[in-house]
């Protein structure tokens, strides 16, 4: 059995369970995840 991990999964799963622990960072962990999901696509890095 093969287990591929990806960023773009794992920085939402990350993000997800600090929202529900944190509900107001919900602004700042968006903002987090927008720049790193854009800086990945900037760079070529496939998610």
């Amino acid at each position: 059995m093969n287990l591929h991990l990806t960023l773009g999964p794992i920085v939402s799963l990350i993000a997800g369970i600090l929202i529900l622990v944190m509900p107001r960072l919900l602004n700042y962990i968006v903002a987090l995840y927008l720049i790193i999901i854009g800086l990945i696509g900037l760079l070529g890095t496939p998610l």
